[in-house]
């Protein structure tokens, strides 16, 4: 009788491990697809972004320092974003991409203000597709973003709770890095379209 006590005792404790180990998993599944959902949505805007400097170059002929420095920006943050793979999550690699895309971000926002400055250039049928398309390529990031932060706050929670950080620590699972924007200001604004 002791035995079959003692054998029902073990299976119950293997039991509860797997039972955390596969929230575990299943938590760190669900901020790599987040994160999948946000890399999407960047690789759309990084895309987006050559298109609109060569809509707007022959107009901005004397603005070519600001249209350097977003293209230049765009590449960083492309690199940056290119280069995470399995390193999702990684609190250095994710501050990097915050980091990089909230410079792009505040340099869009500069172009298009700049834009202001130019009747023909925002009368322009494809400046204004490209504007309305990075706006709200901007929103999904957005939404993305916030996903991804609340994935990975559910992860955190999961990895840093008793008892089943007993279990993380013991599989390797670590807490993971949010991302967020550097430039908070441009970033939390809605960006602006205007159809004068």
């Amino acid at each position: 009788m002791e035995l079959l006590i003692i054998l029902l005792v073990i299976v119950a404790l293997v039991g509860f491990v797997a039972v955390l180990y596969n929230r575990l998993v299943g938590l760190r599944n669900a901020y790599i697809n987040a994160f999948a959902q946000i890399d999407v949505q960047l690789k759309r805007r990084h895309d987006l972004i050559p298109q609109l400097v060569e809509t707007v170059k022959g107009y901005m002929k004397h603005e070519r320092e600001t249209l350097e420095a977003v293209i230049q920006a765009r590449n960083q943050a492309e690199q940056i974003r290119e280069a995470i793979g399995n390193a999702v999550g990684d609190p250095q690699a994710m501050s990097q991409l915050g980091q990089a895309e909230g410079a792009l971000g505040g340099l869009l926002g500069r172009l298009f203000a700049l834009s202001e400055a130019y009747p023909d250039l925002k009368a322009s049928e494809n400046f204004r597709q490209f504007q309305e398309e990075l706006t709200s390529t901007e929103n999904r990031v957005a939404y993305a973003r916030q996903a991804y932060n609340d994935a990975g706050m559910a992860y955190n929670n999961a990895v840093q709770s008793v008892p089943s950080n007993f279990i993380a620590n013991t599989f390797g699972f670590r807490e993971i890095g949010m991302l967020e924007f550097e430039d908070r200001e441009v970033i939390q604004q809605a960006p602006r379209v205007s159809f004068d």
